[in-house]
């Protein structure tokens, strides 16, 4: 589980996040990222059961470093108020297909596929999709997957068909789209209680038919 702590650090941090205050409270940001490392090592152990590429990951190469790059930012907070760690079989700096963890204080979520990928990548997803848009809708469709996913994540789409696909085409909503994502939020509750792991890794064994088609296109 996550602990409270590491939640009450991430809050603290959002209100005080300068270098001094966070250099000073030191001590409480590693113990709040080992807690988050332990979770994500519970999950690499967990889903190399169905996801063996996994499993020779190290928990801190898939953790996203907690400083902010503020070189073309408006805002120049220096720090994250959150913990990420993507899940993919390269670890964080793998552009294809995987698994995300975000653990925030009233923000946290699950989240798998692919995040903007570049455009030899989004070309051959679309492919795959305009190919089999029966096994692509049959994933979405699947009553578990709905239950807990939803669908794809609606937002940054084209407002016209992509180059090369007629505006006729069955599968042109999905073409539309500049990434494929599916998540579902994670209550502070959820992420306290002892239940966690089991469900965060039943829940990325449910996505995984949508990462595993996502891969396919790419290969």
């Amino acid at each position: 589980m996550i602990d409270k702590s590491t939640l009450s650090f991430l809050t603290k941090l959002k209100k005080n996040n300068s270098k001094v205050w966070f250099e000073e409270n030191r001590t409480s940001y590693e113990i709040a990222k080992k807690n988050v490392e332990s979770f994500i090592e519970g999950l690499l152990f967990g889903t190399s059961r169905f996801e063996p590429g996994l499993k020779n990951l190290e928990a801190r190469k898939c953790l996203f470093r907690i400083n902010r790059d503020i070189r073309f930012a408006k805002d120049k907070s220096p720090y994250k108020s959150n913990f990420g760690a993507s899940l993919n079989f390269k670890g964080k700096n793998d552009p294809g297909p995987g698994y995300y963890i975000h653990i925030e204080p009233g923000k946290s979520f699950l989240a798998g596929g692919i995040y903007m990928p570049d455009a030899p990548l989004l070309h051959a997803i679309r492919q795959e999709i305009d190919y089999d848009l029966k096994g692509f809708n049959s994933i979405l469709a699947n009553k578990k997957f709905k239950q807990i996913f939803g669908g794809l994540s609606m937002g940054d789409k084209l407002q016209r068909p992509p180059k090369g696909y007629d505006i006729s085409n069955p599968a042109l909503e999905h073409l539309k789209n500049k990434h494929f994502i599916v998540s579902h939020p994670i209550s502070d509750t959820e992420l306290q209680s002892k239940t966690l792991l089991k469900k965060t890794i039943a829940d990325m064994e449910t996505m995984k038919p949508f990462t595993d088609f996502l891969k396919r296109a790419i290969e």
